[in-house]
Protein backbone atom coordinates (compact mmCIF):
# COMPACT_ATOMS: atom_id res chain seq x y z
CA UNK A 1 0.00 0.00 0.00
CA UNK A 2 3.27 2.36 0.84
CA UNK A 3 4.38 1.33 -2.59
CA UNK A 4 1.26 2.21 -4.12
CA UNK A 5 0.88 5.83 -2.69
CA UNK A 6 4.41 6.81 -2.81
CA UNK A 7 4.05 5.86 -7.25
CA UNK A 8 0.82 8.10 -7.33
CA UNK A 9 2.75 10.96 -5.16
CA UNK A 10 5.57 10.71 -7.98
CA UNK A 11 2.69 10.52 -10.95
CA UNK A 12 1.17 13.63 -9.47
CA UNK A 13 4.73 15.63 -9.28
CA UNK A 14 4.83 14.71 -12.89
CA UNK A 15 1.67 16.53 -14.19
CA UNK A 16 1.89 20.46 -14.31
CA UNK A 17 -1.20 20.89 -16.50
CA UNK A 18 -4.91 20.57 -15.54
CA UNK A 19 -7.33 17.85 -16.00
CA UNK A 20 -6.89 16.95 -19.47
CA UNK A 21 -10.74 16.31 -20.15
CA UNK A 22 -13.08 13.95 -17.92
CA UNK A 23 -15.69 12.02 -19.21
CA UNK A 24 -18.68 14.62 -19.12
CA UNK A 25 -16.46 16.91 -20.98
CA UNK A 26 -17.76 15.52 -24.57
CA UNK A 27 -19.17 12.86 -25.66
CA UNK A 28 -18.00 13.03 -29.18
CA UNK A 29 -17.81 9.82 -30.77
CA UNK A 30 -14.05 9.00 -31.96
CA UNK A 31 -13.60 8.66 -36.00
CA UNK A 32 -11.56 6.05 -37.78
CA UNK A 33 -9.49 7.14 -40.79
CA UNK A 34 -12.80 6.09 -43.24
CA UNK A 35 -14.67 8.17 -41.34
CA UNK A 36 -16.27 5.72 -39.42
CA UNK A 37 -17.08 5.29 -35.86
CA UNK A 38 -14.64 3.26 -33.48
CA UNK A 39 -16.43 0.55 -32.11
CA UNK A 40 -16.22 -1.39 -29.22
CA UNK A 41 -15.40 -5.41 -30.30
CA UNK A 42 -13.67 -4.31 -33.43
CA UNK A 43 -9.65 -4.25 -34.39
CA UNK A 44 -7.93 -1.15 -35.07
CA UNK A 45 -4.34 -0.33 -36.04
CA UNK A 46 -3.53 3.00 -34.23
CA UNK A 47 -0.93 4.80 -36.69
CA UNK A 48 0.82 7.95 -36.24
CA UNK A 49 -0.95 11.03 -37.45
CA UNK A 50 1.91 13.57 -37.73
CA UNK A 51 4.40 13.17 -40.83
CA UNK A 52 7.66 12.46 -38.83
CA UNK A 53 7.63 10.98 -35.35
CA UNK A 54 10.09 8.44 -33.09
CA UNK A 55 12.97 10.42 -34.06
CA UNK A 56 16.18 9.16 -32.22
CA UNK A 57 18.79 11.60 -30.33
CA UNK A 58 20.56 11.22 -33.38
CA UNK A 59 17.81 12.96 -35.60
CA UNK A 60 16.71 10.08 -36.95
CA UNK A 61 12.95 9.94 -37.74
CA UNK A 62 10.45 7.41 -38.94
CA UNK A 63 7.56 8.40 -41.67
CA UNK A 64 5.07 5.48 -40.51
CA UNK A 65 4.45 2.85 -38.30
CA UNK A 66 2.51 1.20 -35.69
CA UNK A 67 2.54 -0.13 -32.40
CA UNK A 68 3.61 -3.26 -31.50
CA UNK A 69 5.42 -5.25 -27.68
CA UNK A 70 8.93 -6.05 -27.27
CA UNK A 71 10.59 -7.62 -24.44
CA UNK A 72 12.30 -5.06 -22.78
CA UNK A 73 14.55 -5.57 -19.71
CA UNK A 74 12.57 -8.42 -18.02
CA UNK A 75 11.41 -10.94 -20.39
CA UNK A 76 7.18 -10.84 -19.15
CA UNK A 77 5.41 -8.40 -19.50
CA UNK A 78 6.00 -7.09 -23.04
CA UNK A 79 6.05 -3.22 -23.58
CA UNK A 80 4.66 -1.46 -26.09
CA UNK A 81 6.74 0.16 -28.41
CA UNK A 82 6.73 1.93 -31.74
CA UNK A 83 7.91 0.59 -34.65
CA UNK A 84 8.91 1.56 -38.03
CA UNK A 85 7.92 -0.17 -41.81
CA UNK A 86 4.60 -1.66 -40.86
CA UNK A 87 1.30 -1.19 -39.10
CA UNK A 88 2.03 -3.05 -35.64
CA UNK A 89 -0.34 -5.57 -34.10
CA UNK A 90 -4.47 -4.88 -34.26
CA UNK A 91 -6.28 -3.47 -31.08
CA UNK A 92 -9.18 -2.78 -29.47
CA UNK A 93 -10.90 -0.55 -26.74
CA UNK A 94 -13.54 -1.57 -23.79
CA UNK A 95 -14.88 1.20 -22.31
CA UNK A 96 -15.49 2.28 -18.60
CA UNK A 97 -19.27 1.46 -20.21
CA UNK A 98 -18.87 -1.11 -23.13
CA UNK A 99 -22.57 -1.98 -23.54
CA UNK A 100 -22.49 1.46 -25.33
CA UNK A 101 -21.13 -0.06 -28.45
CA UNK A 102 -18.93 3.10 -29.55
CA UNK A 103 -15.80 4.60 -28.31
CA UNK A 104 -15.99 7.99 -27.50
CA UNK A 105 -13.52 11.05 -26.61
CA UNK A 106 -12.66 11.80 -22.79
CA UNK A 107 -14.03 8.20 -21.79
CA UNK A 108 -11.86 6.08 -19.43
CA UNK A 109 -11.36 3.00 -21.47
CA UNK A 110 -9.31 -0.37 -21.37
CA UNK A 111 -7.27 -0.65 -24.36
CA UNK A 112 -5.42 -4.29 -25.28
CA UNK A 113 -3.65 -5.67 -28.21
CA UNK A 114 -5.90 -8.28 -30.44
CA UNK A 115 -3.02 -11.40 -30.43
CA UNK A 116 -2.29 -14.03 -28.18
CA UNK A 117 1.73 -13.34 -27.79
CA UNK A 118 2.47 -17.01 -26.48
CA UNK A 119 5.71 -16.08 -25.56
CA UNK A 120 4.27 -14.28 -22.58
CA UNK A 121 0.97 -16.30 -22.36
CA UNK A 122 0.39 -15.79 -18.15
CA UNK A 123 0.27 -12.14 -18.78
CA UNK A 124 -2.80 -10.14 -20.87
CA UNK A 125 -2.51 -7.61 -23.70
CA UNK A 126 -3.99 -5.30 -21.86
CA UNK A 127 -2.65 -1.82 -21.28
CA UNK A 128 -1.32 -0.75 -17.86
CA UNK A 129 1.64 1.37 -16.26
CA UNK A 130 4.38 0.40 -15.77
CA UNK A 131 5.82 1.06 -11.91
CA UNK A 132 7.74 4.34 -11.94
CA UNK A 133 11.56 4.02 -13.99
CA UNK A 134 13.51 6.21 -11.20
CA UNK A 135 16.90 5.53 -13.32
CA UNK A 136 15.33 6.91 -16.33
CA UNK A 137 12.93 9.18 -14.94
CA UNK A 138 9.83 7.92 -16.99
CA UNK A 139 6.48 5.86 -16.50
CA UNK A 140 6.10 3.42 -19.53
CA UNK A 141 3.35 1.48 -20.86
CA UNK A 142 3.12 -1.73 -20.54
CA UNK A 143 0.73 -5.05 -20.84
CA UNK A 144 -0.47 -7.20 -18.11
CA UNK A 145 -3.82 -5.65 -17.36
CA UNK A 146 -6.82 -6.23 -16.98
CA UNK A 147 -10.11 -5.36 -18.52
CA UNK A 148 -12.91 -3.65 -16.57
CA UNK A 149 -13.50 -3.46 -12.51
CA UNK A 150 -12.73 -0.20 -12.13
CA UNK A 151 -10.85 0.47 -8.31
CA UNK A 152 -7.71 1.25 -7.11
CA UNK A 153 -6.29 -2.02 -7.80
CA UNK A 154 -7.02 -1.32 -11.69
CA UNK A 155 -6.20 2.51 -11.47
CA UNK A 156 -3.14 2.02 -14.13
CA UNK A 157 -5.14 0.16 -16.44
CA UNK A 158 -7.35 3.20 -17.41
CA UNK A 159 -6.31 5.38 -20.32
CA UNK A 160 -8.57 7.95 -22.89
CA UNK A 161 -8.34 9.46 -26.19
CA UNK A 162 -9.00 13.18 -26.96
CA UNK A 163 -9.02 15.19 -29.87
CA UNK A 164 -5.79 16.89 -30.64
CA UNK A 165 -4.61 19.12 -33.43
CA UNK A 166 -7.04 17.17 -36.49
CA UNK A 167 -6.22 13.77 -35.15
CA UNK A 168 -5.88 12.01 -31.39
CA UNK A 169 -3.51 11.56 -28.81
CA UNK A 170 -3.92 8.71 -25.99
CA UNK A 171 -3.83 10.08 -22.36
CA UNK A 172 -3.04 8.84 -18.90
CA UNK A 173 -6.16 10.29 -16.98
CA UNK A 174 -8.76 8.50 -14.96
CA UNK A 175 -11.58 9.79 -13.47
CA UNK A 176 -13.81 6.74 -12.66
CA UNK A 177 -12.65 7.01 -8.78
CA UNK A 178 -13.14 10.10 -6.29
CA UNK A 179 -9.61 11.90 -6.08
CA UNK A 180 -8.00 10.75 -9.27
CA UNK A 181 -8.40 13.33 -11.32
CA UNK A 182 -5.41 15.03 -11.12
CA UNK A 183 -3.33 11.50 -12.19
CA UNK A 184 -3.05 13.22 -15.82
CA UNK A 185 -0.54 13.09 -18.27
CA UNK A 186 -0.03 12.40 -22.16
CA UNK A 187 1.32 8.87 -23.50
CA UNK A 188 4.19 9.84 -25.93
CA UNK A 189 7.32 8.17 -27.43
CA UNK A 190 10.41 8.26 -25.28
CA UNK A 191 13.36 6.68 -27.18
CA UNK A 192 15.54 4.20 -25.03
CA UNK A 193 19.67 3.42 -25.28
CA UNK A 194 18.50 0.63 -27.63
CA UNK A 195 16.76 2.58 -29.47
CA UNK A 196 13.41 1.25 -28.46
CA UNK A 197 10.42 3.67 -29.31
CA UNK A 198 8.35 3.23 -26.17
CA UNK A 199 5.20 4.29 -24.95
CA UNK A 200 5.48 6.45 -22.45
CA UNK A 201 3.95 9.44 -20.31
CA UNK A 202 5.01 12.06 -22.04
CA UNK A 203 5.15 16.31 -22.08
CA UNK A 204 5.04 15.31 -25.89
CA UNK A 205 1.54 13.84 -27.14
CA UNK A 206 2.11 11.08 -30.05
CA UNK A 207 -0.45 12.29 -32.55
CA UNK A 208 -2.14 9.37 -33.67
CA UNK A 209 -5.45 8.01 -36.11
CA UNK A 210 -7.39 4.99 -35.89
CA UNK A 211 -7.24 2.40 -38.78
CA UNK A 212 -9.61 -0.66 -39.04
CA UNK A 213 -7.99 -3.81 -39.36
Amino acid sequence: MKNMLLAFVLLFSLSSKPLLGAADVSSEQVIDTSGKKLRVGLSYYIVPASPLIGCSRYGRCVKSGGLSLASIGESCPLDVVFVGGSRGLPLSFSPVDPKKGVVRVSTDLNIMFSTDHSSCAEYSTVWKLEHFDVAKGQWFVTTGGSVGNPGWGTIRNWFKIEKFEGAYKIVYCPTLLPYSKHLCKDVGIFVDENGYKRLALSDVPFKVKFQLA
